[in-house]
């Protein structure tokens, strides 16, 4: 438990917290995703999923007011629905759906490092270089936590630097505007689809919830960092999308998807551009993958508390929970490795999406108790259902992409089967609204 000489988190440090986590390696490895799916439409996608962070957000804001802590999202759930077997399982699918942004922030990483190589041979060094960061942050993390915060910041400045130049230097460059135009959108059913294959770029905001005991002013800070972070990582995403289509033909970025936004920066400013980015992507997704390895183990071990997985989960190892970090990342290695990007980019949304629309309906039941607009968070609820619903249908539509649905369904049986199975084998108790914060000297049975 923080002690009160612990310096707190001001206005801007708890902002940086939510535009660090969404604005990650997420950007990076799906813009050309986007942008193949979306056509001239992408910034407006990315303006979609967008909105529908911003309503989830508020659920979020004000769930964490009422109940601050780093339980966040397991212990919203718990509150709202009990400690049942779907509470359980949500929050198993939390972990999984971490697994599958550590995969997508692994891919972005392998295919930007491996473009510093010889062309025939970067199949090879996308695949050694997406094992190599995945194993080199777990021993980051077993070093403990001061170092996972040092190199974030390191990380972090930089990375915004990059993009913020790359912004400047592509808008101030003659573009071509007219593929913005909207004779180049694919149909609306299409443009939401593919807002929501993008969705995971702004997950990153639930960050703030687990963060917040730390807060030294919550009923200014929260507010700003939640709602102001969001609305600022739409105006980035939207201006960075934005500048590649204007850029890139095309037939362009489908040729280079995975790397789109190196590509388009050298079209700005030449070689120079390239490497800037790509340095720029490694160090985003390198930042992303070692904040999620430190969010994992300590949600693991979250969980674990709270008697929804073994009480192994809750062990240290030098200050840190390292046993959900090594599970995340030997999961995360399968994934990245095996697992088509396009695949993975559903599984992420659809997990994020499923398990904002739980809590949205959290805050929807405890309303009174969060003071909350119910109607709000229920439009909330609305859209992500909704969003979910449009993915999955337009996902079916294609032979080629249908198969990802059955990825996504394989998630939840997994998570319900996980938390089935563990109950009726060790029949262990889960107290009702217990967080390790909330009563550190308290266990579960």
């Amino acid at each position: 438990m923080s002690s009160t000489s612990e310096p707190k988190l001001g206005t801007f440090s708890t902002l940086s917290i939510g535009i660090g986590g969404m604005v990650g390696g997420g950007i990076f490895a799906v813009t050309g995703l986007t942008i193949t799916a979306t056509q001239g439409g992408a910034p407006i996608a990315f303006l979609i999923a967008g909105i529908v962070a911003l309503l989830t957000s508020y659920s979020y804001l004000k769930l964490t007011l009422r109940y601050p802590g780093v339980g966040g999202t397991v212990d919203f759930l718990n509150r709202a629905f009990g400690t049942g077997i779907f509470t359980g399982a949500a929050n198993i699918l939390l972990l999984l759906s971490y697994v599958v942004l550590v995969a997508v922030y692994a891919y972005a990483f392998g295919s930007y490092g491996a473009c510093f190589f010889p062309e025939p041979d970067r199949p090879f060094w996308t695949h050694a270089l997406i094992s190599g960061v995945i194993v080199g942050l777990v021993g980051v993390n077993a070093l403990g936590g001061s170092l996972v915060v040092r190199a974030e910041n390191v990380f972090n400045i930089v990375k915004i630097l990059l993009l913020a130049a790359f912004i400047v230097a592509g808008l101030a460059t003659p573009m071509e505007w007219s593929r913005l135009g909207t004779e180049h959108y694919v149909s609306p059913m299409g443009l939401v689809a593919g807002a929501m294959l993008i969705f995971l770029n702004y997950e990153g905001f639930e960050l703030i919830a687990n963060a917040s005991k730390d807060v030294a002013n919550p009923k200014r800070s929260l507010p700003i960092a939640y709602v102001g972070g969001v609305l600022i990582v739409i105006v980035i995403y939207m201006l960075i999308v934005a500048v590649v289509v204007g850029h890139l033909s095309f037939a362009e970025v489908a040729k280079d998807s995975d790397t789109a936004l190196s590509v388009a920066a050298q079209d700005v400013m030449g070689r120079t551009g390239y490497i800037a980015i790509a340095i720029a992507a490694l160090l985003a997704t390198s930042s992303a993958i070692n904040a999620t390895f430190y969010s994992t183990g300590r949600l693991a071990y979250i969980i674990a508390k709270t008697g929804e997985l073994p009480s192994e989960l809750k062990r240290s190892f030098r200050g840190q929970h390292l046993e959900g970090t090594l599970i995340t990342a030997v999961l995360a290695l399968v994934v990245a490795n095996f697992v088509p990007l396009d695949a993975i980019a559903t599984m992420g949304s659809a997990g994020f999406l499923l398990l904002f629309l739980a809590v949205n309906v959290a805050n929807v039941r405890l309303a009174r108790q969060t003071n909350s607009r119910a109607w709000l968070s229920g439009l909330a609820a609305l859209s992500t259902l909704v969003a979910m619903i449009v993915l999955c249908v337009k996902v079916d539509e294609n032979p080629a992409t249908r198969n990802h649905l059955w990825i996504l369904v394989g998630m939840i049986v997994v998570s319900l089967t996980i938390e089935i199975v563990y109950r009726s084998l060790t029949g262990r108790e889960v107290r009702m609204g217990r967080t390790p914060d909330s009563n550190p000297k308290s266990d579960v049975a």
